[in-house]
């Protein structure tokens, strides 16, 4: 679920700060822990700026991320949603960039500023909508001296990638990933928009932020979280105010209170600035002191406060209403997240599920008692939480899904549970911890929860250690202490019309200037500086991958691990869905089988205690059987996995719930807004056939026989695959095990794959499918007849990058900067990554139905007759040349290249196609690139919405409609 990818695994908390030392350098003073992974380096500013620094060299970049100890908590209780709109408001430039005349501009800005304290206190529609239309003047005024996007077109300038921000409840974290010989552009204009902000573009900006709360409305998922955190915290602003904010309070926003925020908030003795990458501590120190050092401190730093809860004594109910499949939500009350009691919980969280051999995992989802249930540590700052969700079977009530949820919990307070589990998440700890050192994001992002958290950085390196002691008996007194079957809080998400959604009419938007090739002093001042270049490096995949033969002629391809001892271990075969369509099915059933000497249960237990995992995925005509953990364990492991494959027994009962499982969340997905998208979007780009073919239906499905998936996972192994393999094991070493442990007879040809082509675009057709919700989503999808070349790979590597790729491209800034006409809008020329298939173009916008005749108009306009910018082109070249020039592909990477090569045809690593031929393209080469690829196409258009809302003459305007069932989509 999507939800749990919030869960925090918490490695790093509180103990003792005996092994903080200083450490002395000629100009500096660090803050070090001994046995440190990270050897990180934290140096205090006078002004109270923090800064946390780990080196890792592996590629010439620095993750960067500035972090602000501040998100929705903060927010005043007349305005929530402020944080977050202030994160948006950050990327709108300075006094000195994003703007062509700030001391004209500002005049305006005050007057929009004075118009927003008015139009908040208005409840008549009559003059709110005068007032607005004031706003709207001005600010379409202020807009013809403004540079939209300025910020994003410098950082693509300076070749960063990732620009982005987010906001929770405790910060507000602003990532750019740098090349490390930017730093000091990146400090300056970093500096810059940290010390001088302009809130210009705000009512565009706005309607974006509406709009991200609208589409958050249609997730069940997120007012069931809202309300199980009302009930949970309700002395706190976690369970009293949203980081989003209410409709009522976004559409009634205070220029003067964002101000006061960022007065109060945003200043160095509340920020850090969280480093991992290639680079030399004392010389980033010394340009951060350069840019960062005279940045004045708030003396009077307010940071909000909150009473304690009272103790939960009985557990509370809420019911949600919505579209979407019922399910379950409860969850029990602890600490903040640097405190002691939440590094034990994360262990909890572990034991009770992994996915792998939780006792959830055992007890409920591989004995098919639900349909899924999950559980973890969410953490934040002041308080945290154990959460769980279940999701019921075919005629199982939402009660019986919490009592067995229930049932699960009470065995750690009773201590039913194997040591040997407690031993195997000890494990499994540590592997994440290795996992999470090879990355700058999550080696960086440490730091963040560090600094935002209040812990002391020994305490967060030692925590690990502090888990690994603890007994079962620790686990259970903690349990019998803090988990009881009265102080917990649930939430049942009922089906049903939610009468909270409320239908808001678009506001007449005047579009802002985008003024596109106006620049200002500042950005031709970063232009004009000269860093000293670094080289591109490009794999030479003859020296990187060595070739090695296992028996039965099986080939292997090899690169050793330098880093750490972790492996990974991949069966790759040439077939999958388009082979047979049942596969897939034998695929997850293996999940629930056992072999001839191990239950289920038991092999689960096995791969987990041995640190090693598998999974298997089954693609369209490719499947790959992925092993991967400690390489001290990989005979073992090959083995298992091995015996587990040619050896799984079939399960008459386990199949029998297993199809109605299958069944169950087949109607649930029916009833999800992106998953019908998803499926609107294959039946346009494939059509009708490819569902027929390739989606089994229920009556099939119900006419299989478990032996009949068991025989296709022993058939497996005995046709002809390759190896690929990444760890530190050598040559003679992994061979021997894979000759010995991977049994092979003589290996057959794999089946033939049937072959589904794109279905070709020759007219305007509007696929129409149903989904009752105040937005909607629109793709339009045309395929190409030009199949894969390097050569043509040049021109979509610039189109994509100049036209429809991220913040600083032509697409968001007239679809969503100018005009507010989208949260979320997006163009793509992609392929399918293999010799011989063609292209595909794609579009997508979600947005309110009352918007889609503008939006759909506008979005067609510029994809036929892009927009021309020299400025825009020469930055869009100039961040593919730079990520060339600093990327490398490295370690198990160089796998994932390799075979993407070999998949296209190629020998040679494409990024050196890429970076010879990109140099020389022009402005004229783009457009004709566009004229050749792009305009005068047809497409298919899908439309996913609530027909009574939707404009049918402005669809019937762009081609046949064609309304298609959810049944159609989906194929059952």
């Amino acid at each position: 679920m999507k939800l749990f990818t919030r869960f925090a695994l918490v490695l790093f908390a509180i103990a003792s700060c005996a092994l903080m030392s200083s450490c002395k350098t000629e100009k500096y003073q660090y803050e070090t822990v001994a046995n440190d992974p990270l050897n990180a380096k934290i140096c205090t500013l006078p002004n109270g700026l923090r800064v946390y620094m780990t080196v890792n060299k592996e590629q010439p970049r620095i993750q960067t991320y500035i972090a602000v100890k501040t998100g929705g908590k903060n927010d005043p209780a007349e305005t929530t949603g402020l944080a977050h709109y202030l994160e948006h408001l950050m990327f709108k430039g300075t006094t000195h960039f994003g703007t062509q005349n700030y001391e004209a501009e500002k005049v305006m800005l005050g007057q929009i500023t004075d118009l927003y304290e008015v139009y908040r206190t208005k409840t008549d529609d009559a003059e709110r909508k005068a007032i607005y239309h004031q706003i709207d003047s001005i600010s379409y005024e202020a807009s013809k001296l403004a540079i939209p996007n300025e910020y994003d077109k410098m950082m693509a300038m300076i070749g960063a990638s990732g620009s982005n921000a987010y906001t929770s409840e405790d910060v507000t974290c602003y990532q750019e990933d740098i090349p490390n010989n930017q730093v000091e552009n990146w400090a300056k204009i970093q500096s810059d928009r940290f010390k001088n902000p302009v809130f210009r573009l705000f009512h565009t900006e706005l309607e974006a932020v509406y709009e991200e709360k609208n589409m958050s409305m249609t997730r069940d998922s997120e007012k069931e979280y809202e309300a199980l955190m009302q009930m949970l915290f309700p002395n706190h602003a976690y369970g009293q105010q949203t980081v989003i904010g209410t409709q009522e309070h976004l559409k009634n926003p205070s220029l003067i209170n964002i101000r006061n925020y960022f007065n109060n908030y945003y200043v160095p003795n509340n920020v850090a600035i969280c480093l991992s990458g290639d680079f030399e501590p004392d010389e980033m120190m010394d340009v951060i002191v350069k840019y960062f050092g005279d940045w004045q401190k708030n003396e009077n730093l307010k940071l909000r406060t909150f009473p304690d809860e009272q103790p939960i004594t009985e557990p509370q109910k809420r019911e949600v209403l919505g579209f979407e499949a019922e399910n379950m939500m409860m969850a029990w009350r602890f600490p903040g997240e640097a405190s002691r009691e939440v590094e034990i919980l994360s262990v909890v969280g572990n034991i009770l599920n992994n996915g792998k051999a939780g006792l959830i995992d055992l007890d409920l989802n591989q004995a098919q008692k639900v349909l899924g249930c999950y559980a973890g540590a969410q953490t934040m700052a002041d308080r945290s939480m154990l959460l769980v969700q279940g999701m019921p079977l075919p005629g199982q009530s939402l009660d019986e899904v919490r009592e067995l949820a229930l049932k699960e919990v009470a065995k750690l307070r009773t201590g039913d549970f194997d040591e040997s589990l407690l031993e195997s998440v000890k494990t499994d700890l540590k592997l994440s911890q290795q996992r999470s050192l090879e990355r700058n994001g999550s080696r960086a992002s440490k730091f963040v929860s560090s600094f935002v958290n209040g812990s002391n950085w020994a305490d967060d390196v030692t925590a690990l250690d502090r888990q690994c002691a603890l007994t079962k008996d620790d686990i259970v007194k903690f349990a019998n202490q803090y988990l009881t079957d009265d102080n917990y809080v649930y939430v049942y998400k009922i089906q049903g019309v939610d009468p909270n959604i409320k239908r808001i009419e678009k506001p007449a938007i005047t579009p802002v200037e985008s003024n596109r090739d106006a620049v200002s002093q500042f950005l031709l001042d970063i232009k004009a500086t000269a860093p000293a270049p670094i080289e591109p490096v490009f794999v030479d995949f003859d020296k990187a991958v060595q070739q090695l033969t296992a028996n039965q002629d099986i080939p292997v391809a090899y690169v050793k691990n330098e880093t750490n001892q972790l492996f990974s271990l991949s069966y790759v075969y040439d077939f999958g869905l388009y082979t047979d369509r049942v596969f897939p099915y034998a695929v997850d059933y293996l999940d629930y089988l056992g072999t001839s000497e191990m239950t289920a249960e038991e092999v689960q237990k096995q791969f987990y205690a041995l640190g090693c995992t598998f999974r298997i995925n089954c693609g369209n005509d490719r499947t790959t059987v992925s092993l991967s953990g400690l390489d001290e364990n990989l005979p073992q492991a090959v083995a298992l996995l091995d015996k587990v494959l040619s050896d799984a027994q079939p399960n008459d009962e386990a199949f029998a719930a297993f199809v109605e499982a299958i069944k169950k969340s087949r109607a649930d997905g029916k009833k999800s807004q992106s998953t019908n998208y998803n499926q609107l979007l294959t039946y346009a780009m494939y059509g009708p056939q490819w569902i027929k073919d390739n989606v089994v239906s229920s009556a099939e499905l119900s006419a299989l026989k478990a032996s009949d998936l068991t025989d296709r996972l022993h058939a497996l192994k005995g046709y002809k695959h390759a190896v690929s393999y990444y760890g530190p094991s050598n040559t003679d070493v992994l061979l021997a095990t894979l000759n010995e442990y991977h049994a092979t007879a003589t290996l057959a040809d794999v089946p033939a794959c049937k072959q589904y082509p794109l279905q070709q675009t020759h007219e305007n057709v509007v696929y129409l499918a149903p989904y009752v919700a105040n937005n909607i989503y629109l793709s339009q999808v045309s395929n190409l007849e030009d199949v894969y070349s390097p050569e043509l790979e040049v021109g979509r590597s610039i189109y994509n990058e100049y036209f429809g790729g991220s913040m600083n491209c032509i697409v968001f800034q007239e679809m969503r900067e100018t005009r507010g006409l989208a949260y979320s809008a997006r163009a793509n020329l992609a392929n399918l990554g293999k010799k011989g298939e063609p292209y595909y173009f794609t579009t997508m916008i979600a947005t309110q139905n009352d918007k889609l005749p503008e939006a759909l108009k506008h979005f067609n306009e510029i994809i036929e007759n892009m927009p021309e910018s020299q400025s825009a082109f020469d930055n869009a070249k100039s961040a593919l040349l730079s990520r060339l020039r600093t990327e490398r592909t490295f370690g198990s990477r160089i796998l994932s290249a390799y075979q993407s090569a070999k998949d296209c045809g190629i020998t040679t690593d494409p990024r050196k196609n890429l970076y010879d031929n990109i140099q020389s393209l022009t402005l004229a080469d783009l457009l004709a690139y566009q004229q050749q690829m792009i305009k005068g196409r047809k497409y298919s258009i899908c439309v996913l919405g609530d027909k009574p809302q939707l404009d049918l003459d402005c669809l019937k305007a762009m081609g046949t409609i064609k309304e298609v069932s959810t049944d159609e989509i989906f194929g059952y």
